[in-house]
């Protein structure tokens, strides 16, 4: 994590207080929560990742959520179909993966799985935020490079292109993008 990660995004956005907070939560010190943390994101990153690159409903759903994010929010009537501040759909999708990531990081941490679905339900308004400010950081020209990996290990370029570049536009929403 030696450029800005998205797992270094979203600790600068928990803050001092959150992270003591899933500290106290978990039974740990601050390391071993950013620890946590990190795990869990390259976690629900990669899932996110997964669903997006399959076919069907769920990877439709997956695309769907990342193009409303980097969407500008709209305005007047067009509001009325689903003006949740851009993060409904996102929100929804977040939700859906937490229960098989919490169960993965359970397994590979050891932290029982209701706790770590606690840390998740922390972080989901926080990946929002993330989500949304990297969104907005790729229509800056020069503002991503090649989308770099994620700690899952995925190749973030690897959703298809449903709509243009959103294949593009995940991997720099997902992967380390800011060089």
């Amino acid at each position: 994590m030696s450029e800005s990660s998205i797992q270094d995004d979203v600790l600068g956005e928990l803050g001092p207080d959150r992270l003591t907070e899933i500290a106290s939560l978990l039974g740990t010190d601050e390391n071993g929560a950013k620890e946590t943390v990190a795990t869990t994101v390259g976690a629900m990153t990669g899932g996110l990742q997964q669903q997006a690159a399959a076919g069907g409903d769920d990877g439709n759903e997956v695309r769907q959520a990342f193009a409303e994010v980097a969407e500008p929010p709209l305005q007047g009537v067009a509001t009325l179909g689903g003006g949740l501040l851009g993060g409904g759909l996102m929100a929804g999708v977040l939700a859906k993966v937490s229960k098989p990531v919490a169960a993965a990081v359970s397994k590979k941490t050891g932290i029982p799985a209701p706790t770590v679905a606690r840390v998740i339900e922390l972080l989901i308004p926080v990946l929002l935020a993330v989500f949304a400010k990297r969104a907005a950081d790729t229509g800056n020209p020069g503002g991503t490079g090649a989308p770099g990996s994620t700690a899952s290990g995925t190749t973030p370029g690897a959703a298809p292109a449903s709509g243009g570049g959103l294949g593009d536009l995940l991997g720099q929403i997902l992967g380390s993008g800011k060089k």
